[in-house]
């Protein structure tokens, strides 16, 4: 009767450890390295540097399409009124489409130079978060990471965000920290905000029709 008392203690420990070394190989953590930049302390000075790119340089941009438009759109209303050669008013044509087009999807461009700026003035910040991370991964060996939005409710992942922050010797910030022992967590998916560049681009002044 001991005997096999033993062999079934002995089966269910043997269980138990199967069953913690499985949940400990299978571990699933949340994090968004766009979401943990933007909680850098440098982050801010990105943020208003990206603002002023807007303003300044973009907005010089399109002003300056939608004045060659105008241009290129009297000198070919001209042209065509004095009979100039269909080679004159085509070449002239195409060159007044083509800056139509940037015209018409100025948003689109604006957006993709401002990821471009963002990535350009970020990239020291990126580099310090993905190194930190790539530790972060060595060390715990997650089965899955998963952006904040990404999981459903009444998963309980771990908060990579904090583990991260204190790789890099800084402090977590508040939208990252976790909320306490037992609460669901979904660090950063509502304090953190989309990076500059997906939300919004320079204003859009009416140009003349073609």
């Amino acid at each position: 009767m001991k005997k096999v008392l033993f062999v079934v203690l002995a089966l269910a420990g043997s269980f138990i450890a199967a069953n913690n070394a499985n949940a400990q190989a299978g571990k699933i953590g949340v994090f968004d390295i766009d979401y943990a930049v933007q909680g850098m302390p440098g982050y801010r000075t990105v943020d208003s540097l990206l603002a002023l790119y807007q303003q300044d340089s973009l907005r010089g941009e399109y002003d300056f399409a939608v004045r060659e438009y105008n241009r290129l759109d009297s000198n070919y209303k001209a042209d065509s009124a004095a009979k100039k050669s269909a080679t004159v008013l085509n070449y002239q044509k195409e060159q007044r489409t083509q800056v139509m087009t940037t015209i018409v999807y100025w948003q689109q461009i604006a957006q993709q130079k401002m990821e471009q700026k963002r990535q350009q003035l970020a990239g020291p910040l990126y580099e310090r978060v993905l190194a930190a991370y790539s530790k972060v991964l060595q060390t715990n060996k997650y089965l899955i990471v998963l952006k904040p939005t990404a999981y459903e409710m009444g998963v309980n992942p771990e908060n990579v965000f904090e583990k991260v922050f204190r790789e890099m010797k800084l402090p977590v910030p508040e939208q990252f920290r976790s909320q306490g022992a037992g609460q669901e967590q979904q660090p950063g998916a509502q304090s953190a905000t989309p990076p500059p560049a997906r939300a919004g681009a320079a204003t859009r002044p009416a140009a003349k029709k073609p």
